[in-house]
């Protein structure tokens, strides 16, 4: 579907709820404590990967994939997402709803997607963040979830 088509906002406005959702369904590790962190995964868009690249940056993935949840600290609902041309941005302002493409930033680093970690504390949730493929190019941000 084209950037300009619904099919990405509501894709993206589905992803947001979901990770709302799974702050309170998912079951911790079994530590006495942990905290949840949404950990952005963030690319510089002037890099290009070549497909030997891409393939080996596949790989790689897959594999931080496997030990984060053969650790545990890999929660259900990441997902890689589709470039911010297919996104929407909406404000409300007076009860009217605004929509704009988009959303835009002033970096050269975009979400190119997530994941949802649960960590014994901040310290384990940046190595956990370190060793993601991305980090050798990109950048990953690492927030904790408003816990009561």
């Amino acid at each position: 579907m084209s950037p300009e088509g619904e099919q990405g906002c509501q894709t993206r406005l589905t992803l947001t709820l979901s990770i709302a959702a799974i702050q309170f369904v998912v079951p911790g590790r079994g530590k006495e404590t942990t905290m949840r962190y949404l950990m952005l995964v963030c690319r510089d868009l002037a890099i290009e990967l070549t497909p030997e690249d891409r393939a080996a940056m596949r790989d790689s993935v897959i594999a931080w994939v496997d030990e984060m949840e053969s650790r545990g600290i890999l929660l259900p609902g990441g997902h890689e997402l589709r470039p911010a041309s297919y996104g929407r941005t909406v404000r409300v302002r007076g009860g009217e709803a605004l929509i704009s493409d988009g959303p835009f930033a002033e970096t050269k680093e975009q979400i190119g997607g997530f994941d949802v970690l649960e960590c014994a504390g901040l310290d384990e949730a940046i190595e956990v963040a370190g060793k993601h493929p991305v980090a050798r190019f990109g950048a990953i941000d690492v927030r904790p979830f408003w816990q009561e």
